[in-house]
């Protein structure tokens, strides 16, 4: 799971949203009424916006919930007690992927 983030692009309906974690936008909702670490903006109809914050939350909740095999419950006690922790974990993780596909990228050029 990977999103790229548009630096033109301020919010992510929630569609998007749920297209780039390959989940329902019900469990983005969920997650959204469950994790006190999201606050996506609603427009005029009522439909949430995430904002590039609200998608690294979500990409940490992800990766605690789906990947790790976390409880939401075990999720929110870990987001609590380490958040700052966790996340620069998280995107030490996310970056060494990135690397990983790029040499890999290489590696089948030559």
């Amino acid at each position: 799971m990977h999103i790229e983030l548009s630096k033109d692009k301020r919010y992510y309906s929630i569609g998007e949203v749920a297209k780039a974690f390959n989940v329902n936008a019900s469990l983005i909702r969920f997650w959204d009424s469950e994790f006190d670490i999201l606050k996506p903006k609603k427009n005029a109809k009522g439909n949430r916006m995430f904002t590039p914050e609200d998608i690294t939350n979500l990409q940490l909740i992800y990766h605690l919930v789906k990947e790790r095999g976390f409880t939401l419950d075990g999720a929110k006690t870990h987001l609590k007690e380490g958040q700052k922790k966790t996340l620069d974990k998280f995107e030490i993780i996310r970056k060494l992927e990135t690397i990983k596909t790029q040499l890999t990228e290489i590696k089948n050029e030559l």
